[in-house]
């Protein structure tokens, strides 16, 4: 799959951002070169090789040294919400951004 430069424009165009025309080339040449990669990694045949559920399952049976996922810090919500200018039962209140 190659983009030309057209398909660069309009993601640009809905990105909101303005390329010059050697940055357009770049960023073709960068993103193509991606595509490029990820069709090369797509023809390698992986039937029967199971997934890995850590990268480090590579190396074999590895015991991971992972924390309890245990709550150490206390509640500070109110302390945090001092400052805020509007506050409705714990929540920050923002103004209306989409209509």
């Amino acid at each position: 799959m190659a983009l030309t430069p057209q398909e660069i424009a309009r993601v640009a165009n809905l990105a909101r951002l303005e390329l010059r025309p050697d940055e357009t080339e770049r960023v073709l040449t960068q993103l193509n070169g991606f595509f490029t990669l990820v069709d090369q990694m797509d023809a390698v045949n992986t039937d029967g090789v199971e997934p890995l559920a850590h990268p480090a399952a590579v190396l074999g049976d590895v015991a991971l040294r992972l924390r309890d996922d245990i709550a150490s810090e206390p509640n500070q919500r109110e302390a945090s919400q001092v400052s805020a200018p509007a506050v409705e039962r714990g929540l920050f209140l923002v103004p209306r951004v989409i209509e």
